[in-house]
């Protein structure tokens, strides 16, 4: 089999966009398959037969504290493309920022150092845990000094684009880094019976940083929101601004991180275990072993195409729908029934999947969320229409946008859990953490950079013309003349949903069989050997 095992590295990775709505799920997997390596010792020192779940709920109440604290900056720098989309930006410096997202997505490469190389005396996991938080903590601090120009709401410059992706991949990165430390931790610090709780901090904790970051926070923020839920007097700022809420969770990062430095500890008798086991070089060739196999490639390559067919939905619609004058506040909180809908799809659809033939749901969802695509283009052309005089949206324009997101939601779950189950189905039992966290990262990859792309090229893909004193719309280049303005012929978001749903469909039919056999494979065709 495939060199020395990795032990811990594996729990590291998890795929928002879409794919960071997958990191918050994919960690369990990776657990799971690690559990028998790494916990078969006494958590923290203590028999086993003595824990129970009293004795590890502080412990459960810690990890999903630290991945709140993991999921903040994940949804505040979702939260800036909207920022930036009502200040006018183009789509292409929107595909710039998209890159904050990235880190998440390749912390594979990192991974294995953070797991094997550590201070013994003050922990294993502590040795990156409590100098990543204090920076995340210091990066908040000294963004909320200087985040007003970096966003040119000092009037003075322009939005520094490229500054904010700078320092939002680099706190994204710092986010990652930290979830390595923390996944890591968590299968050490409950006792084996209760390790099945890592899953639940993990999606609990994620999904309420996350929602704090992001939804929250662009609730706080808004002017409108805040005068006409929060205050009985109007004010011309919301709750907060952005400076002021980085540096709040800037200080909460200082203080829990001193609390969790002092009070909590690693087990000696697990570090010692460790000590003398852990391997950079190893933890790399096992990775560069498992990308050698023939059935590895094919499903790598089908990995980062299969989410061509969904990037103009995914990444643009929203962008768009706030260029439509939709409140930044309300698209965010249409996030709040998702939550309890998301748990109840991924039980019902782990219900009734195929244990032997998990991919069968996504190849029958797989077309029904490429119609959605359209579906979406068609929302966003009738928005305008459905505008009040006032320049608000009526009621039923929020129903129908809340029932197409459901109906999105069950389309990419019925994709998402079956492809976590494939990826568990076939992942090397040796050396499963390593083998389910390298199909997760590539499988998080296929997600980010057809998002990126999509962004990109729809400036450049829309149709510019002149609109005369009549109100008719004309290719004329030349708008200068009064009354002339410039106006849009067609949209490339929507050059951008037909071209996607057709390569949608082309890859169903050139990729979908080769997909099914790969399903069909032996788990001989999976094994990792020297």
């Amino acid at each position: 089999m495939c060199a020395a095992r990795l032990r811990s590295t594996d729990n590291a990775l998890q795929p928002r966009r879409e794919s960071e709505r997958e990191e918050m799920h994919s960690n369990h997997n990776n657990a799971y398959h690690d559990k028998d390596e790494t916990v078969t010792v006494e958590a923290e020192g203590r028999p086993e037969d003595m824990v129970g779940l009293e004795r590890d709920r502080r412990s459960i109440v810690l990890l999903t504290f630290l991945y709140v604290l993991q999921g903040v900056p994940l949804g505040i720098a979702a939260s800036i493309p909207y920022l930036l989309q009502t200040r006018k930006i183009s789509y292409r410096d929107q595909a710039v920022f998209s890159f904050v997202h990235w880190p998440f997505s390749l912390k594979l490469f990192w991974a294995p150092i953070v797991d094997s190389v550590y201070v013994f005396r003050f922990g294993r996991r502590k040795s990156w845990l409590i100098p990543t938080q204090y920076l995340i903590g210091l990066f908040m601090v000294l963004l909320s000094t200087n985040i007003h120009e970096m966003m040119g709401e000092n009037g003075e410059q322009s939005i520094s684009v490229s500054s904010l992706t700078a320092v939002f991949f680099a706190l994204n990165f710092l986010a990652a880094t930290q979830d390595i430390a923390v996944d890591g931790w968590a299968l050490t610090m409950l006792s084996k019976r209760n390790v099945g709780w890592v899953s639940t901090c993990n999606t609990v904790g994620q999904t309420a940083g996350y929602f704090l970051g992001n939804v929250v926070f662009l609730a706080l923020e808004s002017t409108d929101f805040c005068n006409k839920y929060l205050r009985t007097e109007s004010q011309s700022t919301g709750v907060v601004t952005l400076s002021s809420f980085l540096y709040i969770w800037g200080i909460i990062f200082f203080v829990s991180t001193t609390l969790v430095m002092i009070l909590k500890h690693e087990s000696n008798a697990m570090l010692q275990r460790d000590h003398d086991n852990q391997s950079v070089v190893s933890a790399y060739y096992q990775l560069w072993k498992i990308v050698q196999l023939p059935s590895v490639l094919s499903l790598i390559f089908i990995l980062l195409t299969i989410k061509i067919g969904f990037a103009a939905a995914d990444a643009v619609t929203g962008l768009k729908l706030i260029e439509e004058g939709v409140p930044r506040e309300h698209l965010a909180m249409v996030a709040v029934p998702m939550v309890p809908i998301d748990i109840v799809l991924a039980i019902v659809i782990t219900k009734y999947m195929s244990s032997e033939r998990p991919l069968d749901v996504l190849l029958k969802a797989m077309p029904f969320r490429l119609v959605l695509g359209l579906g979406f283009a068609v929302f966003v052309w009738w928005a305008p229409m459905t505008k009040v005089s006032d320049g608000t949206y009526p009621l039923y324009f929020y129903a129908v946008l809340l029932l197409s997101s459901a109906l999105h939601q069950a389309a990419v779950y019925s994709m998402y859990v079956p492809v976590m189950a494939f990826f568990a189905k076939v992942s090397d039992p040796v050396i499963g953490g390593t083998y389910m966290t390298l199909l997760n990262t590539i499988s998080n990859l296929g997600g980010n950079w057809p998002s990126t792309v999509a962004l990109w090229l729809v400036d450049g893909l829309t149709w510019k013309g002149c609109r005369d004193g009549h109100g008719v719309c004309s290719s004329i280049s030349d708008c200068s003349e009064e009354p002339k303005t410039a106006c849009t012929l067609l949209d490339g978001y929507y050059v951008e949903s037909v071209t996607c749903f057709a390569i949608g469909v082309i890859w169903l039919k050139l990729r979908g069989r080769k997909l099914r056999e790969l399903q069909e494979l032996g788990p001989e065709r999976w094994i990792c050997r020297q």
